[in-house]
């Protein structure tokens, strides 16, 4: 299995162009000032469906188009955003879909992933919902398009990080989320194909770490049971084989307390006045870590991937307020 190139990255840029957003990149004075370093930020939550997943579904069905290979149907499995971007993109092309999710997936994504004209299946568990769309995909005309474990999947999510440098230039360092690790492998893949010296580094919650254990064991480690994380963007059981070759050659990877999540997820969504879905806190913090060991001045790119928040998990976030105490490092 050869690596993603980047050359795969500006492909997927010219076919997902007419249909998706290219969104914008922000800054906070008083965020630089307090931490003494530049700091941008590129805001999928204005992406098509509220989050950067748009891009790789987007480009998988374009893709499978372009080679004359338009399935009759297709599938997918997840427990956050992926649903809602293959239901959207699905629909944007004229192929039914349907989606399979965990019973505990959010519910404002569940109802949205429905409105997008998707055919959704609750299932009691994600083990469940992966072996139940593993099973339906071999049928004849059936295409999976898998959450991140997917080379066009992939090749789509790192135009984020290609049209932002596009337009900020040169950073020292980029920093995304990692669930099952499609948005970080593109990004690696973008950053290094722009600027080879730029440092790419991820970061997912402690309570849901198989992707820190499998870098650090060198072997796919798989989580035993559900994670216990607000960031439902990052619940996935394990990384995939694909991403894993990618995600080997990151600069550095970073675990992340539930409470320094919300901390940067109020922070964020206070300072830059957007929407902040919790996993897209996990970059900030990262960062944090990282600039922390830095004795110069920096110039980093933070991907927030999504804004899609439910009343629930909403509710969470705001139950303690760390407004009180100002970031710094």
């Amino acid at each position: 299995m050869s690596l993603i190139e980047f050359s795969n990255i500006l492909d997927a840029k010219k076919r997902i162009s007419p249909f998706v957003n290219q969104t914008p990149v922000y800054s906070s004075s008083i965020l630089n000032n307090w931490l003494g370093h530049h700091i941008y930020f590129k805001a999928e939550g204005f992406q098509k469906i509220g989050a950067f997943k748009a891009r790789g579904a987007c480009n998988t069905i374009a893709w499978l188009i372009e080679n004359n290979k338009k399935p009759k149907h297709i599938v997918a499995n997840s427990s956050g955003n992926h649903s809602q971007a293959v239901a959207w993109a699905a629909k944007k092309f004229g192929i039914p879909a349907t989606i399979y999710m965990p019973t505990y997936a959010s519910k404002i994504k569940i109802q949205a992933t429905k409105s997008y004209g998707a055919k959704v299946v609750l299932c009691s568990s994600r083990d469940i919902a992966d072996a139940e769309v593993a099973k339906i995909s071999k049928e004849e005309g059936v295409y999976w398009i898998p959450p991140y474990n997917h080379e066009q999947v992939i090749s789509g999510q790192g135009t984020a990080v290609y049209e932002a440098l596009q337009e900020i230039g040169e950073v020292d360092a980029v920093f995304a989320p990692c669930g099952g690790g499609g948005l970080l492998s593109g990004s690696l893949i973008a950053a290094k194909g722009m600027f080879s010296n730029c440092k790419v580094i991820g970061a997912e919650p402690k309570n849901a770490n198989d992707a820190f254990l499998s870098l650090q064991n060198n072997k796919i480690e798989r989580l035993k049971e559900k994670p216990n994380t607000l960031a439902d963007g990052a619940m996935t059981m394990s990384v995939g084989d694909i991403t894993f070759k990618h995600l080997k050659k990151l600069d550095a990877f970073y675990e992340i307390t539930e409470e320094q999540m919300l901390y940067w997820t109020q922070w964020l969504t206070h300072i830059l006045k957007l929407r902040i879905e919790p996993t897209s806190a996990l970059g900030m913090q990262a960062a944090k870590l990282w600039l922390k060991e830095q004795n110069s001045k920096k110039k980093v790119l933070i991907v927030l991937s999504g804004a899609n928040i439910d009343q629930e998990t909403t509710l969470k976030v705001w139950e303690n307020d760390y407004l009180q105490q100002n970031p710094s490092l």
